[in-house]
């Protein structure tokens, strides 16, 4: 998701921030995608932005919006965005899922919670958001999916992730996964490439 870049400091004055709320509940397109880009500046508006992302339909102006709450990267941008990742529409999900990837510092803290969410389609947008975090913050979590989590899906999804992050720390819990799984082949496939992946990684030489 591309991200807007913030205007230099004493560049103008800052943004009145009643008319931007108001522009952001009330405005028109252009009207409201001009105040998700000034409300970037204002660390009020986090709540004003949650809201107007959660139902907007315009997708230049929820990009503008997801792009303001990532330049804001608090804990409460976070825990705005977060129920997005439910929404019926695909756009709104993925929108979601880049703006929590943009802002991992603070996303970090909430991914253990969301791996245990009740919908299935959730856990797996975790596992895709553990791929932006280092090795040795994602490796554990992802294990634990493996460990434990009874769908399927979910399980691929970590296994991908596993194959790309690396680490000879998952051999063990890909293996026990594939135990678990053994009737289910597309999962067994995909561990055995992740498992090789992993262990081919392992053996090459460090420059």
């Amino acid at each position: 998701m591309p991200l807007i870049r913030k205007s230099p400091q004493g560049s103008g004055p800052p943004p009145n921030e009643q008319a931007v709320l108001r522009a952001l509940a009330a405005g028109n397109e252009d009207e409201r995608w001009a105040a998700a880009r000034a409300a970037a500046e204002l660390p009020n508006s986090v709540a004003a932005l949650g809201s107007a992302v959660a139902q907007e339909t315009s997708p230049r102006v929820r990009e503008a919006l997801f792009t303001a709450l990532v330049r804001l990267a608090t804990p409460q941008c976070v825990e705005a965005i977060m129920p997005l990742l439910r929404s019926d529409d695909a756009d709104v999900r993925t929108g979601a899922v880049d703006a929590l990837a943009a802002m991992r510092e603070a996303t970090w803290p909430y991914l253990a919670a969301l791996l245990r969410d009740t919908d299935v389609h959730v856990r797996i947008l975790a596992c895709e958001l553990l791929r932006n975090l280092p090795g040795e913050q994602a490796l554990p979590l992802l294990c634990e999916v493996l460990e434990s989590e009874p769908e399927a899906n979910v399980c691929a999804a970590a296994v991908d992730a596993l194959a790309e992050i690396g680490g000879t720390a998952a051999l063990p819990a890909l293996t026990r996964c594939a135990e678990r799984f053994r009737a289910t082949p597309f999962l067994q496939f995909a561990i055995g490439v992740a498992i090789d992946r992993v262990r081919s990684q392992a053996s090459q030489p460090r420059v």
